[in-house]
């Protein structure tokens, strides 16, 4: 038990302040790319609305994707940029919690509904004739719901073990937002036990979703290069490309935030940035320039907005 034990109201998000000179920078760079990631997930929101050639089970998976992601950023980013442009960085406890359980719930989800493109992309190449009657859309529905309750119940069980307790002073936090790691060690009781719990619980969902992919992938590439013409091999790992280039972005900078070895050196603040600001740009960028349908939707959204 840590003998500067309180009762804390609230937090300070010590973030950027390391930068004071590159505030403004940052500020500009990270609204930036915010807008972009915005504008970019919206779109994939509205065409595989909008366009009914685009109501398969594989554009709804994209739709809960984005959809997942949109929330994610703006649990993080919108008060982010403006700790940039103030001196007072608080964030109350409640708060912090609240920030916590939806960052873990919206980014366990987020893993999940990776993992189940991938395995829709496996039946929808490997078995072809099967895909339509095992790949439904209201199957797909139901398994978006099942990507939600578990990427939350993971969340609630992480946020319930670090806000268990109380926490002392300094009621510094050594990051831009409310980072498990960075909160946890402010904790009262045995920190060290609960950063190992919570960590072990993050780094098991993030392998096991990843693991679940690469099966997938697996089967996948055996199927393509079975493919006797170069044209259907081509058009059979398209489907697919974009798909498994979000993974390596996705799954890459994430496993070097969570499977970063504790005193390892790096400051934790820059090393997210990654995984919480650049990841959810460049998803919608992939799918969207890398998507044959999505580029004919949007062309045909502005033919008929032309005409």
């Amino acid at each position: 038990m840590k003998a500067n034990q309180t009762v804390l109201k609230e937090f300070i998000l010590v973030g950027f302040s390391s930068y004071p000179h590159m505030r403004t920078f940052l500020f500009v760079l990270f609204f930036g790319l915010y807008l972009l990631t915005l504008t970019g997930n919206l779109a994939i929101l509205g065409l595989t609305w909008a366009d009914r050639s685009l109501h398969t089970p594989m554009y709804l998976f994209l739709r809960a994707l984005s959809f997942s992601e949109t929330c994610y950023t703006l649990t993080i980013i919108p008060k982010m940029l403006a700790d940039l442009l103030t001196e007072k960085r608080s964030i109350s406890v409640p708060g912090c919690g609240l920030q916590m359980y939806f960052f873990l719930g919206l980014g366990g989800t987020h893993c999940i509904i990776l993992t189940l493109m991938g395995y829709d992309r496996f039946l929808a190449i490997c078995h072809p004739l099967r895909y339509p009657l095992l790949m439904t859309n209201v199957v797909c529905g139901h398994l978006v719901v099942s990507a939600w309750a578990g990427g939350f119940l993971i969340s609630v069980t992480e946020t319930a073990l670090i806000f268990g307790g109380s926490f002392c002073t300094p009621n510094l936090i050594h990051h831009f937002f409310c980072h498990m790691r960075a909160v946890v060690r402010l904790s009262c009781l045995d920190s060290d036990l609960t950063e190992l719990v919570v960590t072990m619980v993050s780094v098991s969902g993030l392998m096991g979703t990843f693991l679940l992919i690469i099966p997938t992938y697996v089967f996948i590439l055996s199927t393509v290069f079975r493919i006797p013409s170069a044209e259907g091999k081509q058009k059979a790992f398209s489907t697919c490309a974009s798909h498994l280039t979000v993974v390596i972005v996705h799954f890459g900078f994430a496993a070097i935030v969570y499977l970063k070895p504790e005193g390892s050196g790096g400051d934790d603040t820059l090393i997210a940035v990654p995984y919480t600001v650049i990841t959810p740009f460049l998803s919608p960028l992939i799918f969207s320039l890398r998507n044959r349908d999505m580029k004919n939707a949007f062309r045909k959204l502005l033919a008929k907005r032309s005409f």
